[in-house]
């Protein structure tokens, strides 16, 4: 297999770090761009020694980002966020960035150019997330009309957001908070999954100019996934309806906290399943057969658990 020259934004993050492994692992020499390289420095741990470079840029920086993609063959971006903080905004991350990004790659002859964005993205949405995420998509083809571009559902794995946090609130609430009763139908993609669909959207030409949207082979209601991840840590806490009204009501108030466990965001996404669209390409079309849940959870919530690993253990 020909060896890739990579420029990732986005490296350092949850599905990046996934990311920077398997390009490492195969033999591609990997720049990672971010705001903070020294904290990134895990990554070099990835590859072989000058095999998983470091550098320190924004989105926003138009003179350092011509230099960090030149003499790449292949730019990924994996730069997202879930809410919006100091100057970290939606549209600067989701739509002008991207498309500068896109942009200043194909200006220096990058052949390949892979996008993250997000089911759900929706240029006519209320959420400001799914509508920039949309203005991004469009942008990122506009100028690298080859790109490829992966929308996943909620991404899970030992780093996640959404499986963690619910433990962790688990943990000290005795009452667990079921956001529009908790139906709304989620389809959890694996993050080591997510991670090859990237490689294959570098190497597969079919991949060029399409559009995939990543789930698991399973779909849940948010009610069903708060009932296997309270199963799974053996604790049992009271479910409550919670009106995506007195949701948002909440939502903004806890908003005004450093590090909210809820925003308006969250809630109005949660009005809308996150599932894969009949008739889309998804994992299968890239050769990809998604991982279940139930196959990895149970291997990074010790911490969770009454007895931690051992009760794991005298489970199985």
């Amino acid at each position: 297999m020909k060896q890739h020259r990579v420029a990732i934004l986005g490296g350092a993050g949850f599905i990046g770090r996934y990311v920077v492994k398997r390009l490492a692992e195969r033999g591609d020499v990997v720049t990672v761009g971010g705001r903070n390289a020294a904290a990134a420095k895990f990554l070099k741990l990835k590859g072989d020694v000058g095999q998983v470079g470091l550098v320190n840029l924004s989105m926003a920086d138009e003179k350092l980002l011509p230099a960090f993609v030149a003499d790449n063959d292949t730019v990924v971006n994996l730069v997202g966020i879930l809410r919006e903080s100091g100057s970290q905004r939606f549209d600067s991350l989701h739509h002008s960035g991207p498309a500068r990004l896109a942009r200043l790659a194909r200006e220096a002859g990058v052949a390949r150019f892979v996008h993250i964005s997000a089911i759900g993205a929706d240029p006519r949405s209320r959420s400001a997330y799914a509508r920039t995420k949309a203005a991004g998509e469009e942008a990122v083809r506009d100028a690298f009309p080859t790109a490829t571009i992966l929308r996943p559902s909620i991404v899970f794995g030992p780093e996640d957001q959404f499986f963690n946090r619910l433990a962790a609130l688990a943990m000290v609430s005795p009452v667990i908070p079921l956001i529009g009763g908790g139906e709304t139908r989620l389809q959890p993609v694996y993050v080591g999954d997510v991670a090859d669909a990237v490689l294959r959207g570098i190497d597969d030409p079919m991949a060029a100019g399409r559009v995939y949207e990543l789930g698991g082979p399973k779909i849940y209601t948010l009610r069903a996934l708060t009932e296997l991840l309270l199963h799974e840590i053996g604790r049992k806490r009271l479910l409550v309806d919670i009106p995506f009204g007195v949701a948002a009501f909440q939502a903004r108030l806890l908003s005004l906290l450093p590090n909210p466990p809820l925003t308006p965001e969250q809630v109005e996404m949660l009005k809308h399943d996150n599932i894969v669209l009949s008739g889309a390409l998804g994992l299968d079309a890239l050769g990809i057969a998604p991982t279940a849940v139930e196959a990895i959870l149970s291997t990074y919530l010790d911490r969770f658990r009454r007895g931690g690993w051992y009760a794991r253990e005298r489970a199985a």
